[in-house]
């Protein structure tokens, strides 16, 4: 049982993108100091609220000031990019590292960046994120003549290569066959779990979706996983969610519902943000409530963990029970406005100190039985 970070990030669009970057490298490098083991960083183009474009770059800046994390992209948008192009920026990245590096990959989630690049049809798109993979694979494991054919991409590189001086030959990561592939998965009983399984990657379910849904990736995954004749491990499946762990449950009530709260601004804005498009359903804790009633404290209930140290092992215990066998907790990181920094350092510090080590002990016993 591995403990990772994760930041979409959320921010309130009105704070300047300059201090964003240097609170979300404070608390990346605070997670490292407290012996998470993974950071995982989302891609978004078009929202201030959501402002990393380049997740590879701004982890480039943190590989020299780090010595526990693994990094990973939550995720690259496949669709929005050249397959050439994320190739190589991956083997450098990867090289950079020297193997620190996990490779999460999806569809995308927000509409402004489908509209923005043009990608707006979703079975397009889910084809696209294969395809991708298969071609970047593919450019890992030769030397050239590059000669692929995809439905969307056509690589070729035979003409101009110089083999004695290293022209036209692409880079090749670090780790052998390239870094392992993560899916992101937010939809309830999602038909990506499956193409997941088939095509060997692990799978990270989001933070925004509640209990069950969460469950229904493992379902799916598994089940997929043993058809193919594999024996399915959680150790290729990572849960995100929202936690925030205080001294007291009153305390940790307060820091997920009160109104200085982060974690109430991060619910009214993914609320907002999905239910605006038509797809509050992802939020809601049973999919045939009528939206008025999926206020944001009900769907903060069900999406999220809060408590002192010993209800948030309880919970966690019952969670993983309730879903499945999960490798990795990814706790989400929150914005630091107002008394929201000092929370976030003492949930992260208890989370990993406190909480985890419990955690990890029991899930060891369970697999001994």
């Amino acid at each position: 049982m591995r403990l990772g970070f994760f930041m979409m990030p959320v921010h309130p669009p009105v704070r300047s993108f300059t201090d964003t970057l240097a609170e979300d490298t404070e608390k990346s490098l605070l997670a490292d100091r407290l012996g998470f083991e993974e950071l995982w960083l989302g891609e978004h183009f078009s929202a201030t609220s959501e402002p990393i474009p380049s997740p590879l770059m701004f982890m480039a800046g943190l590989l020299p000031r780090t010595k526990n994390l693994r990094f990973a992209t939550g995720v690259i948008n496949l669709p929005n990019h050249d397959p050439v192009i994320v190739a190589a920026e991956v083997a450098q990245f990867d090289h950079m590292s020297r193997g620190r590096f996990m490779l999460g990959v999806g569809p995308g989630g927000l509409l402004s960046d489908f509209e923005l690049f043009r990608h707006t049809d979703v079975a397009l798109r889910n084809r696209k994120v294969v395809e991708s993979v298969r071609i970047m694979r593919q450019i890992w494991s030769q030397d050239p003549p590059y000669d692929i054919d995809g439905e969307f991409w056509k690589v070729r590189l035979k003409d101009n290569v110089v083999a004695d001086l290293g022209i036209g030959y692409m880079p090749k990561p670090y780790q052998k066959g390239g870094p392992p592939v993560t899916l992101s998965l937010a939809s309830p009983n999602s038909s990506s779990a499956r193409t997941a399984a088939q095509q060997g990657w692990g799978i990270v379910s989001a933070n925004i979706i509640p209990t069950y849904s969460v469950a229904s990736h493992w379902s799916i995954y598994s089940k997929a996983s043993a058809e193919l004749g594999k024996r399915p491990s959680g150790e290729n499946w990572r849960v995100s969610r929202n936690v925030m762990v205080a001294p007291t449950d009153a305390e940790a009530y307060d820091r997920t519902f009160g109104d200085k709260s982060s974690s109430r601004y991060f619910w009214t804005y993914i609320r907002a943000a999905l239910g605006g498009v038509g797809l509050l359903s992802i939020l809601k804790p049973r999919p045939e409530m009528p939206d008025e009633e999926a206020t944001v404290d009900l769907i903060a209930e069900g999406c999220a963990l809060y408590g002192s140290p010993k209800t948030m092992l309880d919970k966690l215990v019952a969670f993983r029970d309730e879903v499945g066998p999960f490798g990795t907790l990814l706790m989400t990181g929150l914005d630091w406005t107002g008394p929201n920094e000092a929370w976030e350092r003492q949930a992260m510090a208890l989370m990993a100190e406190e909480v985890m080590p419990k955690f990890r002990q029991h899930v060891l016993v369970q697999a001994a039985e």
